[in-house]
């Protein structure tokens, strides 16, 4: 019995696809949310507190520089503006990807935000290149799967957290720039040769201001300036 094509795309994107295609990510939210519990326990957090950060703030970069301030003493002023910084990124990943939701809801619209990640916008991406749409229960079993799967693994963490005290030496410190390289090369494969030689000049671009910036600026400041700035270029020579 054949299938038609308005079939096919229904059962690809569902929100068991969105969750299936998430898998391939979930090694990587793991890794980095038991690191995350253990460094959150050794930095005097509570297992609850741990949890909380995971629910309500659902950013691995910027828990981990909570509580790296935490450690230090830093005023609530201090993590707050700091948090905000590093999270600003997020605004350029859901303009990037906005386009897709236009004919849905503003409630839904905000849900598909809340809950967006690096990994997520990877995944979402790839996608959209793919079949050029995205669909709202593929988006929301994409997101919820990554966000209970961060969740419990930052609440694992910080159970084990009081018998691992140096997550470094299980290698759990490069497990967010090893997704990111997966996530990378599987958007430059559905890429056209002549959009793959802009791609690349782009990422050699992003490198070459990230690293003059960061002689000037906090690193943090340098990777959202440079991503601004490498972004509007790509827009402006993107053929």
């Amino acid at each position: 019995m054949k299938v038609s094509n308005s079939e096919a795309t229904l059962h690809e994107n569902t929100f068991l696809q969105g969750a299936k295609d998430c898998v391939p990510t979930l090694f990587g939210y793991m890794s980095i949310g038991l690191a995350f519990g253990i460094v959150g326990v050794a930095s005097h957090l509570s297992i609850l507190e741990v949890a909380c950060l995971a629910l309500f703030v659902y950013a691995g970069s910027a828990q981990f520089i909570i509580c790296a301030l935490l450690v230090v003493n830093a005023p609530l002023s201090a993590i707050i503006l700091t948090t905000f910084i590093v999270n600003l990124r997020h605004l350029l990943l859901s303009l990037t990807l906005a386009p897709y939701f236009t004919r849905y809801s503003l409630l839904k619209n905000i849900g598909f935000g809340t809950l967006l990640t690096d990994e997520s916008f990877g995944v979402a991406v790839n996608k959209g290149l793919q079949q050029g749409k995205l669909y709202d229960k593929w988006m929301n079993g994409l997101n919820i799967t990554a966000y209970v799967c961060w969740v419990i693994s930052c609440t694992i963490g910080a159970l084990f957290g009081q018998w691992i005290s140096n997550p470094e030496i299980f290698g759990l410190d490069f497990a967010l720039v090893a997704m990111f390289v997966a996530l990378l090369v599987l958007q430059l494969e559905h890429v056209k040769s002549d959009k793959l030689k802009h791609n690349l000049f782009l990422i050699v671009l992003m490198i070459v201001f990230m690293i003059s910036l960061s002689f000037v600026v906090p690193s943090h400041v340098a990777v959202l300036l440079s991503t601004v700035f490498v972004a509007t270029i790509g827009v402006v020579t993107s053929k």
